[in-house]
């Protein structure tokens, strides 16, 4: 007996006429989005554009293909396994929000750099409109940061001690172009040559090496009055120790830093405010931009974000907090990790009136259960060191709770950005160059988040 199939009629189905409200349900992000961008106001937006020209595509549509293209994984018109423009014709969600309008790669790409200063001011409205819609109450946070790929390769990088090497050639070469001038009036020079035109190009190359190593030096400079701070603070806590103990400390006494640029300071000519920095993606070194995010503990929104180039996160604790809008509400305490822990970060919370909870060093894995069920410790003297008096605060049932918390927040928010599978946005670098501009760019990366978990948290407000 012959089995029967459901056989296709391609020609007949691409005289199909689909709906666009069919392929969306009601719930669907696209929609979500549009809805959103409707409640904003972009009249700093609309300001920017002049009475004269064509008519242009209403900011509307472009941050609709913005938003939704950054909360899926499409960062650019071109690239990404389906641009932008390429989504607007075989896309339904990227068509529906471009309705059924196809900005090509120019448009969007002119209107994402002429956004960028706008984007703070709408990623504040956002959280507000979480607000009004009551699954925003701030309350505790927790900071932390991905380093990402900065749009430059590490390969552009000079070391201070190169920079100094090709200082010396160009001016070598300098000096040889103003001889030869000098001998021009008795030798003849080879045909073409501009003695003129030769020196100023070799004064220019010269130029480039001076300005980078004054850029280094300044990075000297910076990182050793943190370091400084630093060995500080490691020699007074020796000290306590051994108040405490009665015995000298163990291992080696900390050593002070040393001044000055070192040879392998690193300078990249293609974007000048990246660096090399450490990650833990493969242990090794890559050409970087260092963002950071303050997640809400309870609702995993973003309530604050910043981008910098210090390899560290030390110093990155003040901007992040600093871009919590007073709008969006004032948080009562922040969970850290042991790389921003310091005396001075400790102080900067506190000067805010966040009870600051930041690990000062790294916990071991696997207490045992006498460590992990025992009682509250004995407050420490008032005399205590702040590693001392943060250590009790950690032990504490407070602090084990907001601390605890850290690692089911701000995490899995990073990963979900930076992770490329499923759902997930996969930003993994930027494609700006600049700090200022990286930093518009990390703005509309974690607006595109913040409107992803916003849809869910709606959704469970609504259908609990």
């Amino acid at each position: 007996m012959s089995r029967t199939f459901r056989t296709a009629d391609y020609a007949a189905t691409l005289d199909t006429s689909v709906r666009l409200g069919d392929c969306l349900p009601p719930d669907h992000l696209a929609r979500f989005v549009v809805d959103t961008i409707g409640q904003l106001d972009l009249a700093a937006i609309y300001a920017r554009y002049g009475e004269r020209g064509g008519a242009p595509y209403a900011p509307e549509v472009l941050l609709g293909l913005l938003f939704y293209g950054y909360a899926t994984g499409v960062f650019s018109a071109r690239k990404h396994p389906v641009g932008t423009r390429r989504a607007t014709h075989e896309s339904a969600p990227f068509r529906f929000i471009a309705a059924n309008m196809h900005p090509d790669h120019d448009t969007l790409a002119a209107f994402r750099r002429q956004v960028l200063p706008e984007l703070p001011e709408l990623f504040v409205q956002v959280l507000l409109l979480a607000r009004l819609a009551g699954v925003l109450q701030l309350g505790a946070i927790s900071l932390d940061g991905p380093k990402l790929h900065a749009d430059a390769s590490k390969s552009k990088a000079v070391s201070y001690r190169r920079l100094g090497e090709l200082e010396a050639q160009y001016r070598r070469e300098v000096a040889e172009s103003l001889a030869l001038g000098e001998r021009a009036d008795r030798e003849p020079l080879p045909e073409g040559l501009v003695v003129a035109d030769e020196v100023a190009l070799r004064q220019q190359r010269l130029a480039k090496p001076a300005e980078a190593k004054a850029v280094l030096e300044a990075r000297a400079r910076e990182r050793e009055a943190a370091e400084q701070a630093a060995y500080a603070a490691k020699v007074r806590e020796r000290a306590e120790r051994q108040r405490r103990t009665g015995k000298p400390p163990r291992g080696r006494p900390p050593q002070p830093p040393t001044p000055g640029p070192r040879p392998a300071d690193q300078f990249n000519f293609t974007d000048p405010e990246s660096r090399i920095m450490k990650n833990s993606r493969d242990r090794g070194v890559d050409q970087d931009d260092h963002a950071q995010v303050a997640v809400d503990q309870a609702s995993l929104l973003i309530v604050g974000e910043s981008v910098s180039n210090h390899p560290n996160d030390q110093a990155a604790a003040g901007p992040t907090l600093d871009a919590i809008a007073p709008a969006v509400g004032a948080p009562a305490a922040a969970a850290l990790d042991a790389g921003y822990f310091s005396a001075g970060n400790i102080a900067a919370l506190e000067r805010r009136g966040i009870a600051p909870y930041i690990a000062t060093g790294r916990d071991p894995h696997h207490p045992s259960w006498r460590e992990r069920f025992a009682e509250e410790p004995a407050p420490p003297p008032a005399d205590a060191s702040p590693a001392v008096r943060m250590a009790y605060k950690l032990r504490t049932a407070l602090g084990k709770a907001i601390y605890g918390a850290r690692k089911s927040t701000v995490e899995p928010v990073i990963g979900v950005i930076k992770h490329p599978k499923g759902t997930r946005l996969g930003f993994r670098q930027f494609s700006l160059r600049g700090l200022q501009a990286a930093a518009g760019e990390w703005s509309l990366v974690c607006l595109a988040w913040n409107l992803k978990r916003l849809r869910v948290l709606r959704r469970g407000a609504v259908c609990p």
